[in-house]
């Protein structure tokens, strides 16, 4: 499991713990702030995992394009 993947769980539980404990809000009838709040964590959390997936991707591009040069460098030494 991916580092992004274990830092969104992490976080989709501690939302669900505090939407447990503000089910007060929810019995008082404030729907709407209760489940916007949620939706909009949501929605947060779901933002930050791409964001991380995705600076892992070009992170890892990068790390390719070095060892290919890297590579590149060796085999020319070997050559001279």
């Amino acid at each position: 499991m991916k580092r992004y993947d274990i830092i969104a769980l992490l976080l989709v539980i501690y939302l669900a713990v505090m939407a447990y404990f503000g089910r007060g809000m929810l019995l008082s009838g404030n729907y709407w702030e209760y489940f916007s709040i949620i939706g909009v964590t949501l929605l947060v959390i779901f933002i930050l995992r791409w964001a991380m997936k995705r600076r892992e991707k070009i992170r890892e591009e990068r790390r390719k394009k070095q060892d290919a040069s890297e590579r590149r460098t060796l085999r020319n030494d070997n050559i001279s």
